[in-house]
């Protein structure tokens, strides 16, 4: 397993002939979700079904405070330091803002996201995001900037603590709660802006943030007084309605609002990138890489997805100097794979379910409501005719739709709305060598393809989220 790999990223690349099969047979994911014994907080609280109706029903509190690294990054270079790694427009980018902040390789493919903070001490915070912000760190320190970087990595990783607790609110009852929690009322705040606040004595930092579409909030504050701000929210939340998120409805959350966490990081191929590799220990989540589905390819570079397939390309500012800009520029005008969602047949959904009580091998198993079962899975898209017309992943089942929904990235020719494809689901050859994935056979279960995300709540509030970062 690459958890034990002594070295770099790089040495470990050098061992192994046969990368694609390194990572599909012979890794451990690093995330919590793919292993939530790395998490303190419990798989269910009440029970996912419930928790999942609560984020579209009253109101819904995950406890976000263990498994997200995060960085600071302060000096005198900082802005200018992530305005050449990331591509986003930072121009007027002052304190209590918010940005989506990712970065690109050298040919303008993804390397990762986070939640970027300009706190109001003068410090800038990364949230989420172990690739990018291993990509930052990197380029702080051989770029030549005036910067120091100081990491705080999530529970499992971390014997000092964390340095903030994190709580989100999220459902129609969030803005009432957050509201009855603030000293004076919420103040008024645009989608994803952030602003200081006191809660029963204590000060706050609220981001304005939801994955449902609501008016939820984002809220942290110093570690020591989580426990005390948990206390808060659980009272208060007792007038609302509120429920509190255990793993499993907290990454299932991905099947509804299309959001794609963690894309395989475009790291691995270029020669630009080897000084990053060999500053990688093999102990690194870019060394631990899960390839998962029934996609394959012997080529790392197939899995690379580029701004365009996660929807992302509005937020490209191309009127400043940054790694990977010419390339964007060079890929503006070609044709781009078109992130959709993809509605599950619920008869195949059903036959695969119903191969489990009939002799034989059974069909992959479909965990719910999270069914993705490693952390970067690819899983084929074919039409009618057997031609591949993109790939699947993220898929997990919904109670607020009462549906397996999947996040696909498809050749413009097949994403018309309500176009029938199919997926393959399962790992040819009867499975790969991760504990995790037991002998199985594939089948193939059609879909309908739909917006991305599917929620017409939650693509509001993005486009809401795209105005207000491009109004600075």
């Amino acid at each position: 397993m690459a958890d034990h790999a002594p070295g770099s990223l790089q040495d470990l690349m050098d061992g192994v002939p046969d990368l694609v099969d390194y990572f599909t047979n012979d890794t451990k994911a690093p995330h919590d979700k793919d292993n939530m014994s790395l998490s303190p907080i419990p798989a269910e609280y009440t029970n996912w079904y419930e928790e999942q109706r609560a984020w579209r029903n009253s109101v819904l509190l995950f406890d976000q405070c263990h498994h997200m690294p995060e960085s600071f990054i302060s000096g005198p270079d900082a802005l200018r330091l992530l305005g050449e790694v990331g591509v986003n427009n930072l121009r007027n980018f002052g304190p209590l803002k918010a940005r989506q902040y990712y970065a690109v390789n050298h040919n303008g493919y993804f390397i990762g996201e986070c939640i970027l903070q300009h706190l109001d001490d003068g410090r800038f915070e990364l949230i989420s995001g172990m690739h990018l912000q291993n990509w930052v760190q990197f380029n702080a320190e051989t770029g030549g900037y005036d910067v120091e970087v100081v990491r705080d990595h999530q529970t499992s990783m971390n014997p000092r603590g964390r340095t903030f607790y994190r709580y989100q609110l999220d459902g129609p009852n969030a803005a009432a709660m957050f509201d009855e929690l603030c000293d004076g009322g919420a103040p008024d705040m645009p989608f994803f802006s952030l602003a200081r606040v006191r809660i029963r004595g204590h000060s706050a930092l609220a981001l304005r943030h939801s994955v449902a579409g609501h008016g939820g909030v984002e809220l942290s504050g110093p570690a020591d007084e989580g426990a005390d701000m948990l206390r808060i929210l659980l009272e208060t939340g007792e007038r609302h309605g509120l429920l509190r998120s255990g793993l499993k409805t907290y990454y299932s959350v991905q099947a509804e609002v299309g959001w794609v966490g963690y894309p395989t990081p475009a790291i691995y191929d270029d020669e630009r990138m080897r000084a990053f590799r060999e500053w990688l220990p093999a102990t690194s989540w870019e060394a631990r890489t899960q390839l998962g589905g029934s996609f394959r390819s012997s080529d790392i570079a197939d899995y690379y997805v580029t701004p365009w397939d996660l929807g992302l390309e509005k937020r490209i500012d191309l009127n400043h100097a940054f790694i990977g800009r010419d390339a964007l520029l060079q890929m503006a005008n070609r044709r781009h794979r078109v992130k959709r969602m993809l509605v599950w047949d619920a008869d195949d959904v059903t036959r695969i379910f119903r191969s489990r009580l009939e002799p034989g091998v059974p069909f992959k198993h479909m965990d719910m409501p999270k069914a993705s079962y490693s952390f970067q899975q690819v899983d084929e898209v074919r039409a009618g005719a057997g031609q591949l017309v993109g790939v699947s992943g993220y898929v997990g089942y919904t109670a607020n739709e009462s549906k397996f929904l999947s996040v696909a990235f498809l050749d413009p020719d097949h994403a018309d709305l309500g176009n029938e494809l199919y997926v393959v689901w399962g790992e040819p050859d009867g499975g790969s060598r991760k504990p995790n994935v037991e002998p199985h056979r594939q089948t193939k279960v059609k879909t309908t393809v739909a917006t991305a995300p599917y929620s017409s709540q939650v693509r509001e509030m993005k486009n809401a989220s795209l105005v207000h970062a491009q109004a600075g």
